[in-house]
């Protein structure tokens, strides 16, 4: 297949380069690349995805792929999955610090432990400062680890009282964090459908699967394109949780 010039003029035009544009689309550089030089046409919602960040069409910038029928369009309405990922750790640590380095607004995290982002990110503590004191809202909600529900979160995973110790350890590392202006750190004691990674209009949810830890379970990539959808039902759970929190003591 020819060259998609099409792409390769409105990508060159935003300004972003086939990085970012996989960072945000929630795929790999080498895809996009072989979406101009190739011509390969993307799956729907990366299509979708693209165009909306490019500010085109579609239908503009990839002519000849399939449209849907009525019936598709009528029954799958909701725009806001971008990627799917197999599992948690499928996804790079950059693209993880990425979003939540660019968050304007917003930032929350809903977990009980994901001591991931301060193993992983050694300055996530300091990003989430610097973000709030550019004026970012910043939430964090950490798993109490007396609850009864990280008690059987752990039996559930075979993991004993490694969940409760992790949610002691994300407590010692958010601890620093509870007094500094803009962060909002709290405990709570519901149950983990899904944990929740927010930055404005972008969140990874990490699903949960019976028996399986988190890092080997399937990530939903959102992106936030209309009100009332995928994307608010996760963001508001958030709120719901966090009107159940608590403080974490300094």
């Amino acid at each position: 297949m020819p060259p998609n010039e099409r792409l390769r003029v409105r990508l060159e035009q935003s300004g972003h380069t086939a990085a970012s544009l996989a960072a945000h689309v929630g795929t790999d550089p080498k895809t996009v690349a072989r979406w101009i030089s190739t011509g390969r046409v993307p799956h729907r919602r990366n299509a979708h995805a693209v165009a909306r960040l490019l500010g085109a069409d579609a239908d503009e910038l990839w002519p000849s792929r399939e449209r849907p029928s009525r019936s598709t369009r009528e029954t799958d309405t909701d725009e806001d999955l971008v990627a799917v990922h197999r599992q948690r750790s499928d996804v790079p640590v950059e693209q993880w610090r990425g979003m939540f380095a660019a968050a304007e607004r917003s930032i929350d995290v809903l977990v009980y432990a994901a001591v991931f982002l301060h193993e992983q990110i050694p300055d996530w503590n300091d990003l989430l400062r610097a973000r709030a004191e550019a004026g970012v809202r910043v939430r964090v909600l950490i798993g109490d680890p007396g609850c009864e529900a990280v008690r059987v979160r752990g039996e559930e995973e075979s993991f004993g009282h490694g969940i409760q110790s992790r949610c002691h350890l994300a407590a010692m590392h958010y601890r620093p964090l509870a007094a500094a202006p803009g962060v909002s750190v709290m405990v709570h004691s519901t149950t983990l459908y899904n944990s929740l990674y927010r930055a404005d209009d972008h969140m990874y949810v990490n699903t949960h699967l019976y028996g399986v830890n988190a890092y080997g379970n399937p990530l939903l990539r959102l992106r936030r394109t209309a009100p009332k959808g995928l994307f608010d039902a996760y963001a508001d759970s958030v709120d719901a949780v966090w009107r159940t929190a608590r403080p974490l003591e300094e």
